[in-house]
């Protein structure tokens, strides 16, 4: 961990009382950590909050009298504080968590179904440095930045098979859910890495689906990349690669270790996408912590393809595209609303 001037300054939202002397107990021992209040419910944390200002919240979705994610969206206009997600993944929680990052979440962090007692804790050293992490997110890009118009892409012409590869950590739910209806009905093929936790993406899948010309689905094993589809890695449990079978592109979910604490990791994808399609891809690295992408996205560039990242002032963090550019792997640098049309016109030139 970096070595900070002084601790994050943490408030603890949740209504289980074992849940918060858990998480408590455990921030207590990090010296990076002060954990500056406990609320049970989000009307206590919202005086905490103004009495405290703490640096981070830890925020639980299922509550009572408020639920997390209305909370959240009543707060973060008008008092931004970087929140992290600790939530039970159950089918409501992977809808409602989702919301909850394209409201302004920064991480979510899925609690343990069973045993509690002895699982929670195995996860803190994970949390820790997780919390850390997000006291550095500027989250007034929320209040700020959200209400960008985004490009839309006129309809193509005939296309044959290419591929759009992009990469994304924390922000980026809400920033695929707002360029993802930008793309046409019949744009090249797209393979999207998003960091997220096993059991989300799925959701997160169909919520892009519902709002899209393309057709969005959680990425299985040997799916064909077609114009027109949109494949989403399965967060938590595989790496997602782009292989080439004669003229076909398809996608391979395979079980490895954790590149750049990421599972899947947008570098494993990018670096396939660079051996497989090469001049045939285009790519763009969007707001993420950390620096997972750099070097797959140089990899692309250097194979012929067309590459891309976001800029800082739309980036909720400008971590990955910050270092892909400074390593080379970036033709341009572009706001959010301007990279669906660069990808597909990239594309359209190749």
């Amino acid at each position: 961990m970096i070595k900070r001037n002084r601790p994050v300054r943490v408030l603890i939202v949740d209504d289980s009382a074992l849940v918060r002397h858990i998480l408590s107990e455990g921030m207590r021992r990090e010296p990076q950590i002060e954990v500056v209040g406990l609320a049970s419910n989000p009307y206590a944390a919202r005086d905490l909050m103004v009495n405290l200002r703490p640096d981070v919240i830890t925020l639980d979705v299922e509550m009572p009298r408020m639920d997390g994610v209305t909370f959240l969206k009543r707060f973060m206009p008008v008092m931004p504080i970087p929140t992290v997600i600790i939530s039970s993944l159950t089918q409501q929680g992977q809808r409602i968590t989702l919301e909850a990052l394209e409201s302004g979440a920064v991480d979510v962090i899925p609690k343990p179904q069973l045993g509690l007692v002895d699982e929670l804790p195995k996860l803190l050293e994970d949390i820790n440095r997780r919390v850390i992490a997000a006291a550095d997110v500027n989250v007034g890009y929320f209040k700020q930045q959200r209400h960008q118009d985004i490009e839309v892409v006129a309809a193509l012409g005939q296309t044959t098979d290419k591929v759009i590869a992009i990469g994304a950590s924390t922000g980026g739910v809400e920033a695929l859910t707002r360029i993802m209806p930008a793309f046409p009905a019949n744009a090249p093929g797209i393979v999207i890495v998003q960091h997220m936790p096993a059991g989300f993406t799925r959701t997160f899948a169909e919520r892009m689906n519902s709002i899209s010309a393309m057709q969005v689905k959680e990425a299985e094993d040997g799916d064909r990349i077609l114009p027109g589809l949109a494949l989403l890695a399965p967060g938590g449990l595989r790496h997602l690669t782009v292989v080439r079978s004669g003229g076909q592109y398809r996608v391979r979910l395979s079980e490895g270790a954790a590149v750049n604490y990421s599972l899947p990791s947008v570098d494993v994808m990018f670096k396939s996408v660079a051996q497989a399609v090469g001049v045939n891809a285009a790519a763009a690295v969007l707001t993420g912590m950390g620096k997972d992408g750099a070097e797959g996205l140089l990899g692309i560039r250097q194979a012929g393809g067309r590459t891309v990242v976001q800029d800082e002032t739309t980036s909720l963090v400008f971590g990955m595209p910050q270092v892909a550019f400074k390593l080379g792997g970036a033709e341009s640098m572009a706001p959010l609303e301007k990279i669906p049309s660069l990808l597909v016109c990239a594309l359209q030139r190749s």
